[in-house]
């Protein structure tokens, strides 16, 4: 059971995670090699299999979430299968779990008895408000956290409710904290020996993102609030629409920049103009300066727009849907979009894998398992178990 790509490649996960936060944190690793080996219930499995878009009766979350990983069942509420699992973790570097606090020692399998028995291991765990403080038994899901991170707060235009992501960004955001946790976990025990357990909660990393609005409040008395697509501490920053009816992100918030913007549009004099002559100054007179630039783009296609920003060094691009991302050369020079056969689809297309690595770069080589599809690798060939044994456990619904 062994990989050969990716920097990864001698680390052995086991993902007891469900849905997107641990499925992403886990995904990662095994982007750059890691053996993860998903851990499902026998019954139904993840509950991100049930998740739509369906090709071929299965989820398309699933194939990409649960890209390069192997599917085992295992039944974590019965002692059987909780000896399995510490089987399991005498050969592993990294669990990866997502239950709510406190499960994993309602069942005896608590981080105690896990180092205990392999003392170099990692634990992750996720969960809605991590393992301490007064919330720690809260059911958490990534809604709740991006509402109370502070991020919710402040998303939307002045005049309108605020808005939560359309995707779950705080699950994402909370596994790529989690895999960047491992791996520096992981390089604690290359010079220690020691593995250790790292809590994250799935509102902390959206709110470190937050950067100067705590610091600015407490400061100043600065409260963030609702800017649209302004930036409050820099301008201009914004949407524009052209002509042709699409829309041009514009930034211009070093002074250079805002130099080359003025050239571009035909107009020098706004460089000493006193109320754009800076950033503060800018920031203070936002409306006016957009609505310049605005009237300038609204004469103009995108690509007339585009083009004429190119010449002059200033900094703008287009807005993308998916069909203009499938379009556009510099997704496909970067291999962000990659194709792999699958079972039920023929192929399939999804994102690629990131970062770029010289020396050791990651690669997708399967889309996600089938429910228990390395049971028999897994079970038999790992561990050693005999087929009579393993047709035992699943007819005692252990496996």
């Amino acid at each position: 059971m062994t990989t050969t790509f990716g920097p990864l490649a001698d680390l052995t996960v086991l993902d007891l995670s469900t849905i997107v936060s641990g499925g992403t944190a886990t995904s990662m690793l095994a982007d750059f090699g890691a053996r993860v080996i998903k851990v499902e219930h026998p019954k139904g499995g993840d509950p991100l299999r049930s998740w739509g878009p369906f090709v071929g009766g299965h989820s398309l979350w699933w194939k990409i979430v649960a890209r390069n990983k192997r599917s085992v069942t295992l039944n974590l509420s019965q002692p059987r299968g909780q000896e399995i699992l510490m089987a399991l973790v005498e050969r592993a570097d990294v669990l990866v779990e997502n239950f709510r606090p406190g499960t994993l020692e309602k069942w005896g399998l608590g981080p105690e008895r896990l180092l205990e028995r392999s003392p170099g291991l990692v634990v992750l765990r996720v969960s809605g408000f991590g393992q301490s403080g007064p919330y720690r038994h809260r059911s958490g899901f990534g809604t709740i956290a991006e509402a109370m991170s502070g991020l919710v707060s402040i998303t939307g235009f002045p005049d309108s409710p605020p808005l939560v992501p359309p995707l779950p960004l705080a699950d994402e955001i909370a596994g790529l904290t989690g895999a960047m946790a491992v791996a520096m976990a992981i390089h604690h025990r290359h010079r220690t020996g020691r593995g250790q357990v790292i809590d994250v909660s799935l509102y902390e990393p959206l709110f470190r993102l937050l950067i100067p609005y705590v610091t600015q409040y407490r400061a100043l008395g600065i409260e963030a609030r609702r800017t649209g697509n302004a930036f409050s501490d820099a301008a201009p920053r914004n949407l524009y629409r052209a002509s042709d009816g699409t829309w041009i992100a514009l930034s211009a918030t070093s002074q250079r920049v805002f130099e080359r913007l003025a050239a571009a549009i035909g107009r020098p004099d706004l460089v000493t103009d006193p109320r754009f002559a800076d950033n503060t100054a800018r920031v203070q007179h936002r409306d006016a300066l957009d609505a310049v630039i605005a009237a300038w783009m609204a004469a103009r296609t995108q690509d007339e727009v585009l083009a004429r920003f190119e010449e002059s060094g200033a900094v703008a691009g287009p807005v993308y849907d998916v069909p203009r991302i499938l379009a556009d050369p510099q997704y496909a020079a970067r291999e962000n979009i990659i194709a792999l056969p699958d079972a039920d689809a023929g192929e399939l297309s999804m994102v690629g894998v990131i970062p770029k690595f010289s020396e050791s770069p990651g690669a997708v080589r399967s889309t996600g398992p089938a429910l228990g599809e390395h049971n028999g690798e897994i079970y038999g060939g790992w561990l050693g178990l005999g087929d009579d044994e393993i047709a035992r456990l699943r007819a005692e619904e252990v496996i």
